[in-house]
């Protein structure tokens, strides 16, 4: 078959070939290529995907300016966040639309195996297919189609994508635009675009900043990080898109200078709205401002720490952005910020910290990190405190109690915190050389103490309700991790700050029998009270299966049909590995989840090549593949959740490679938690984190096992007994505790014999002088001890004289059936 392509239009031979559809589409295509222009070419062509191919979604990607992402041009159908659709994709990751416009072939994926990607955790349900094809044009794109159809693609709706996406002509890239209007960047003028951060920059704003043309990489993080800190928080509600709303914006910030004082500079701007494969962006010119005006009004000062207490969540964040946008530019030589509780002041930041700089009465109140000074101890603080209204003592005033006068010699200003109708608590700054409060600089401390007070209260409640949001998370992860035989295991689990709702991750350390032990770390999705409870219900339902004694991949499927047979839309990710302690080995079973990463001894690092399958939840009859793992003594093996190496800038795998790297840099690898505080020391709190670090080192002492396969014959239980003596004697026990394990085996051999049907198996195992006599049998039904035998009873003694003769002893569900164990110390083995 021939193409020719003609302004979106395609004419095709051997239309012989085509069905029914094909034919009534080739059609309507032939249609659309005569509309007037492209943007109508290109909807009705989108639309004509829903209609031929049984689409839900059509979407056409074409790479942005940089090249560097393939950006949504336009779409049609339901709205793409229902299938958790980006803007944009990195050309190089590992999505669908970047692999289809690499490699210039059709990808088709469908449920099953979308479950496994890792874009599935994005997404409420995975139960649709999903087409990328690429188009042709200049610069070439991608046709991203879905459908819900539980059968996915048939042959006539490829046959129909096919022309659709033959028709289909990519438009070029848009030229930079430097303004609001489009046309060639001036000298003095920007954009920036919202959702990547890259921008791009006059000469004469460079020049500015101190940098040549040539120097700058495009990264708007560059020109931050040239401004002054304290200016960083107005900074950065301009150039983040969630804290802009659209129209014109004007502020004023600093630059550092090689020498000097900062330069002041004013930024005029506005937010344009994305749209048609295009990101929001910030446009707009810097000038110089520093001819403009000596030194930052207090216009400025209040507007910067409006925008620092907007971005401030915690009272010790409101505390400090007070300090910051105060203390240095009033030139002020202590300040301190405290709630009020009762009739105590509450400290929550003190500036300069050391005590020697703070007056007597503070020093002796100073009994943690931060003191309690009693509003009693000063009245004229109290009374300020009973008015409400901001308080200000030159040098020389003469009626201050000392515990006040010292803290501003030279000056003391005390500002209430108002809120809700009440004082929050209380701001004091102090200067040592007398002060000159001007009228301006006491409205901007009047401005400073509303907003701060506003902010602290809401700080506070916030801060009550997070530590309640964690605590109720804690409660449903294990208190502490097990000792482990032959390996060390740290676990930390950090919770989101991004609200205060809880989260879905979970991590679990399962000791099993004949020294296996079982790690597991997953995450529901979501962040609310429903995916905390889902999370608890999956911890306790692997930690159920797992001590039955099913092998990995039974756990995980067992687990999975729960969760399909909840009514709940939600869905879990897990991995689960079984470790044998005594051969080093280990297998791993992977449910949508991120593979294990292996620190081994000589330092480098791996990421498991581990098979997957889909989330817990999704499919009911899913296969969940078993994958080996071989570990040397001094193997680290790290488990994670995506809120480590995930971030909306890169792709996964590249979150996943700097988390393998931070693994294999870390400085104390024998000490797991230090390791686990480095890799978490740069964590975004924007979703919670759990992480799972295990190091293997092998058993110093191995046990000894042998088995016996009970036989029902007449003679069984003297076989068993002979096994245990010839065994016992191969150990080296002493005869002296020989008779009582030999009746510890004749009791619970009988017990399996006489109460059960199907096999019998008899475990021996000797580590650091305990035996531990087993039996196994096919029943589920555990033995039970007798309250009370009469003389006359010919039965019922046996677990009493099992419990009398051992250590200790129990059961232990195993396979369907249950395992009777019992322990007994001796001596010289």
């Amino acid at each position: 078959m021939s193409h020719k392509r003609c302004n979106g239009d395609v004419v095709e031979e051997g239309t012989a070939e085509r069905g029914p559809r094909a034919l009534r589409a080739e059609g309507a295509l032939k249609a659309i290529a005569a509309a007037p222009g492209p943007e109508e070419r290109l909807r009705g062509i989108l639309e004509q995907t829903l209609v031929f191919a049984g689409a839900s979604l059509a979407a056409l990607y074409t790479p942005g300016d940089d090249r560097d992402l393939l950006c949504l041009v336009a779409s049609a159908g339901v709205p793409r966040t229902l299938y958790g659709v980006r803007d944009s994709y990195p050309a190089e990751g590992g999505s669908p639309v970047a692999d289809a416009h690499r490699g210039g072939e059709t990808v088709w994926i469908g449920p099953e195996e979308f479950a496994g990607t890792a874009e599935s955790r994005h997404v409420p349900s995975s139960g649709f297919s999903l087409a990328v094809l690429p188009v042709r044009g200049e610069g070439g794109g991608c046709l991203l189609v879905l459908t819900e159809r539980p059968d996915g693609f048939d042959a006539d709706d490829r046959e129909c994508l096919g022309l659709i996406a033959g028709a289909m002509t990519c438009p070029a890239p848009a030229e930079a635009v430097g303004t609001p209007e489009s046309g060639a960047l001036q000298p003095d003028a920007f954009t920036l675009a919202m959702d990547t951060g890259r921008a791009e920059v006059g000469d004469d704003i460079l020049r500015l900043f101190g940098l040549a043309p040539g120097e700058f990489d495009g990264k708007v993080e560059t020109l931050l990080g040239l401004t002054v800190p304290e200016d960083l928080p107005s900074l950065m509600s301009v150039t983040e898109s969630d804290h802009m709303t659209i129209g014109e914006r004007e502020l004023e910030f600093r630059v550092l200078q090689p020498t000097g004082p900062p330069k002041w500079l004013r930024l005029s701007g506005r937010l344009l709205p994305g749209g048609d494969g295009r990101p929001a962006r910030l446009v707009g010119t810097v000038a110089d401002a520093s001819t403009l005006r000596p030194d930052v009004t207090d216009v400025a000062r209040v507007q910067r720490l409006a925008a620092a207490l907007a971005t401030a969540g915690t009272v010790r964040d409101v505390s400090q952005a007070v300090v910051a946008a105060l203390r240095r530019p009033l030139r002020a030589d202590r300040i301190a910020l405290a709630e009020l509780e009762n009739d105590r002041l509450v400290v929550t930041v003190l500036d300069p910290p050391d005590p020697e700089s703070w007056p007597e009465l503070w020093r002796l109140e100073w009994r943690t990190e931060w003191p309690d000074a009693p509003v009693r101890a000063m009245p004229t603080l109290a009374a300020a405190l009973r008015e409400g209204r901001a308080r200000i003592w030159p040098a020389g005033t003469g009626d201050l109690e000392p515990a006040l006068a010292d803290v501003g010699p030279g000056g003391l200003a005390v500002l209430p915190l108002p809120a809700g109708g009440r004082v929050a608590g209380a701001c004091l700054i102090g200067w040592d050389a007398p002060h000159d409060f001007g009228p301006d600089e006491r409205a901007l401390l009047t401005a400073s103490a509303g907003l701060a007070g506003q902010a602290l209260m809401r700080a506070h409640a916030f801060d009550a309700e997070h530590e309640l949001v964690g605590m109720l998370q804690r409660q449903l992860l294990p208190r502490r991790l097990p000792k482990l035989p032959g390996a060390v295991a740290v676990a930390r689990y950090l919770p989101s700050t991004a609200g205060l709702e809880l989260g879905g991750d979970w991590y679990d350390v399962i000791p099993l029998p004949d020294h296996h032990v079982a790690l597991v770390i997953g995450d529901v999705q979501g962040h609310s009270a429903g995916a905390a409870t889902l999370m608890g219900q999956m911890r306790t339902a692997l930690r159920a299966y797992a001590v039955e004694g099913h092998p990995p991949d039974v756990v995980v499927s067992h687990a999975n049909r729960l969760l399909t047979g909840m009514e709940t839309d939600l869905f879990a990710t897990c991995v689960y590995v079984d470790l044998d302690m005594e051969e080093g080995s280990a297998w791993c079973v992977r449910a949508g989840h991120l593979p294990p990463v292996l620190r081994h001894p000589d330092g480098s690092t791996e990421i498991a090549e581990v098979e997957g399958g889909p989330p817990l939840g999704v499919v009911t009859q899913a296969d969940f593949p078993m994958s080996p793992l071989r570990l040397r003594p001094g193997t680290l093996i790290a488990l994670t959740t995506d809120g480590l190496v995930e971030t909306p800038e890169s792709d996964i795998d590249e979150g996943m490679d700097r988390f393998a790297h931070a693994l294999a840099v870390v400085s104390a690898p024998g000490h797991l938690g230090l390791v686990a505080d480095a890799l978490l020391g740069n964590a975004r709190r924007n979703d919670d984190v759990a992480l799972l670090l295990v190091r293997y080192d092998g058993m110093a002492l191995r046990p000894l096992r042998e088995s016996w396969s009970v036989w029902r014959l007449p003679e069984a239980v003297r076989h068993a007994r002979r096994f245990t003596r010839r065994t016992l004697r191969s150990w080296g026990v002493p005869d002296d505790t020989v008779d009582g394990v030999l009746l510890i085996v004749s009791e619970l051999v009988t017990n399996a014999l006489v109460h059960t049907d199907g096999k019998v198996r008899l475990d021996l195992t000797l580590i650091s002088g305990r035996l531990r006599v087993a039996v196994a049998d096919a029943s589920p039904r555990t033995p039970v001890k007798p309250t009370s035998i009469g003389w006359e009873a010919t039965g019922g003694r046996g677990i009493l004289l099992v419990e009398a003769m051992s250590a200790t002893w129990g059961t232990l569900p195993v396979s369907g059936g249950k395992q009777v164990w019992s322990e007994i110390p001796v001596g010289g083995a």
